[in-house]
């Protein structure tokens, strides 16, 4: 079976490494070839093509483009280099509005997508953008900074894709029914929606469990038990709609929820819908997630967006809120991987780093095992899982012919066990044919 896609010539060639296509068969191929955007051969067949350009690769590794399916662009831009999980003392971190004119708000894109290009970084998710915030301190989430993400994605601006999820209360904070019932009756702006796709809305549930905000069926030590944030007379009623009314108009609902009754909540509202949506429905974070819930999100396509960094910063507080047994059960990562059920690896930058590679460092510490069926594992959860859970699996994600031609150039092979992937450097980033980082 030819690996060809109809053609007698290619754009640009790339060779003389490895490529990890991260097929369904875990292909490797040591050539391939691209056509107006698009992979149209591998190997032998990409070889026998012509192409005004080539890329050599020098015996290094080339994976399908790292997609961070839960990361604040608009923030990171206009907060890098501070991050919250820093030796930055908080008396030196920026506070207040960062950003005030359409100058600035499009600056602090730009410069984020600079930032991501050099990691490697072809895809993320901009988890909350919209009206909740428009009176919000940074500046970094209302509607204008919506309008910053449509302008420039008119201008061809783009060297990542985005998948953006709209919001309709505050960030990290509460919300209310009539506040989403208005904003979700307000179209989404039209665009391509392979480079800015608005395909759904994120909804706050509760906090965190170091805080003692996760809203959990057990008690934490002071005997408290977490709440759900959205207001009302019966905020669970509210939260339930807010899902329902979200999700019965064919948007995706991706919920921040860490405790187990928060996560309990939201899935009891997924097992009555009819169908699922064009992308999957996920939990971001679940770090109390539990056996039967991961186990019923699985059953129904839904998912869970994670952040080891965020767990290895938070252990030990956490620990002092839930006890050594609730604590070894938090962030069940290795029951995800090997139940089957959608999860993708996550930075939430600018809380923690942007780096991917420190992302899967801390992702090995939490699973305790280092190996290719380990590495495997998680680098697909930031390239083919994070596709699907953006729903668009059929033409990313993976480096297939047909498929767009995203990809990351690494110095070595991020698959070989007993290296720490914060050693391995990004040599490339190609999004769509294009480089949009080279080092040298």
């Amino acid at each position: 079976m030819s690996t060809t896609v109809a053609g007698d010539d290619a754009d640009l060639i790339i060779r003389g490494g490895r490529i990890r296509t991260f097929d369904a068969a875990g292909t490797t191929a040591s050539a391939l070839a691209v056509r107006g955007g698009r992979i149209v051969a591998l190997d032998a067949d990409a070889e026998a093509l012509r192409a005004p350009s080539t890329v050599e690769l020098d015996g290094r590794t080339v994976v399908p483009g790292i997609n961070d399916a839960h990361l604040h662009a608009a923030w990171l831009g206009a907060r890098w280099p501070h991050l919250f999980f820093s030796d930055t003392p908080p008396e030196h971190q920026p506070s207040g509005t960062l950003v005030s004119t359409a100058a600035e708000r499009r600056a602090a894109l730009r410069h984020a997508w600079s930032l991501l290009a050099e990691l490697g970084i072809t895809s993320y998710t901009e988890p909350g953008i919209g009206p909740g915030e428009d009176d919000g301190e940074t500046g970094c989430f209302g509607t204008d900074m919506l309008d910053a993400y449509v302008a420039l994605h008119r201008e061809g601006a783009q060297t990542s894709r985005v998948t953006l999820l709209r919001l309709f209360g505050t960030i990290d904070g509460e919300s209310t029914l009539a506040d989403f019932e208005r904003g979700i009756h307000s179209p989404a702006p039209e665009t391509d929606a392979r480079w800015l796709s608005i395909p759904g809305v994120k909804i706050f549930a509760d906090g965190i469990p170091p805080m003692a905000t996760a809203w959990v069926c057990e008690p934490y030590a002071d005997g408290s038990t977490g709440h759900l944030l959205t207001r009302g007379d019966d905020p669970l009623a509210a939260f339930r709609r807010m899902i329902e009314l979200a999700a019965g108009g064919g948007l995706q609902v991706a919920v921040h929820a860490t405790g187990d009754r928060s996560i309990e909540e939201f899935l009891r509202v997924l097992e009555a819908l009819p169908a699922p949506p064009r992308a999957p429905h996920y939990v971001v974070h679940g770090d109390l997630a539990t056996h039967d819930q991961i186990a019923r999100l699985r059953a129904m396509g839904a998912g869970f967006a994670v952040q080891p960094m965020i767990a290895a910063h938070t252990h030990a507080w956490a620990g002092a809120q839930l006890g050594p047994e609730r604590l070894a059960a938090a962030w069940p990562l290795a029951e995800m991987l090997s139940s089957g059920v959608l999860t993708t690896i996550t930075s939430d930058a600018p809380i923690a780093s942007p780096d991917w590679r420190l992302g899967l460092d801390a992702a090995l510490d939490l699973l305790g095992s280092d190996d290719i069926a380990t590495r495997t594992a998680l680098l697909r959860r930031m390239t083919t899982d994070a596709a699907r859970q953006d729903g668009a699996a059929e033409w990313k994600g993976s480096l297939e012919p047909g498929k767009v031609a995203d990809l990351t150039v690494l110095d070595e092979d991020p698959l070989e066990p007993g290296r720490a992937f914060a050693s391995i450097g990004v040599a490339r980033t190609i999004v769509e044919g294009r480089t949009v980082f080279a080092r040298d």
